[in-house]
């Protein structure tokens, strides 16, 4: 699922630059609710409409701002800003009273060095980067609300409730602007919607009522690599030496950190 994801930042980037960014989503997560809808068959609690709209409306803006930040970035820059949401977790965590490791704040410095020298110095991150970072932390955060609202719950039904959120804010700002996307526009809407966002969300909606957040995070610190890859090998994206050490750099944090996670953290429950 995380090579799925890491691909779709090529996929993205080439169907926003031939049609808008609200109505791309819209479609998307509407697509993503039917699938969803025919594979649970049940209407949601309130207990789980109230979990799955808070938690839906986090995972919107950090697509919102995902996308958005795709058209005025690279999709390796994108995948690598977006895998710090790998860091921020643990980061964010803390809200609910875990501990913040050394290497929580190790990884986090060495991430923010790679993304400046990634991305040419502070003067060099343009928007796209910063919207993109934005994404990262918010990611983190739906995570982080996963793990602690979706022990309990059934992940049909909360997965329902998330994509139904995502269609609704899209479709308030999209429609408007609302047209027949091209085949190629198609084929990037059925491979994020069905795949990664549908199969994908119904997954880490199921496996977090089971693991914490920090470990989910460990599962998919793979993601950026995925998405560097394809930007290169699909994109023919090409990084001078400067963004080579950068990428590196960022890589080089977050699988430093779930390494050093599983060699010296100790295992946590899971949330109540």
């Amino acid at each position: 699922m995380t090579a799925v994801w890491g691909w779709t930042f090529v996929l993205v980037k080439d169907a926003v630059t031939q049609y808008p960014t609200l109505p791309f989503l819209q479609v998307r997560f509407a697509l993503a609710l039917v699938v969803v809808a025919l594979l649970v068959r049940r209407l949601p609690t309130r207990r789980e409409l109230r979990v799955g709209a808070v938690v839906g409306t986090v995972l919107a803006g950090g697509y919102l701002a995902q996308t958005a930040g795709l058209t005025m970035t690279s999709p390796g820059n994108a995948g690598l800003i977006t895998g710090l949401f790998v860091v921020f977790t643990p980061l964010l965590n803390r809200l609910f009273g875990a501990p913040i490791r050394w290497w929580t704040w190790a990884a986090t410095l060495l991430s923010l060095v790679g993304l400046v020298v990634l991305t040419g110095g502070p003067s060099g991150m343009g928007l796209g980067d910063v919207l993109v970072l934005a994404c990262a932390v918010l990611f983190a955060l739906h995570i982080v609300l996963l793990g602690r609202w979706s022990p309990g719950l059934p992940p049909g039904p909360l997965a329902l409730v998330q994509m139904a959120s995502c269609t609704v804010i899209f479709s308030a700002g999209g429609t408007w602007s609302l047209r027949a996307p091209t085949a190629a526009v198609w084929f990037a809407i059925v491979i994020t919607g069905v795949f990664a966002s549908a199969f994908g969300f119904y997954i880490q909606t199921w496996s977090q009522g089971f693991i914490s957040p920090n470990r989910t995070a460990l599962i998919l610190a793979t993601e950026p690599a995925w998405a560097l890859a394809a930007a290169v090998v699909l994109a023919g994206q090409r990084l001078g030496l400067l963004q080579a050490i950068g990428a590196a750099l960022v890589l080089g944090a977050i699988v430093g950190h779930e390494l050093a996670s599983l060699k010296f953290e100790v295992h946590e429950p899971s949330p109540p």
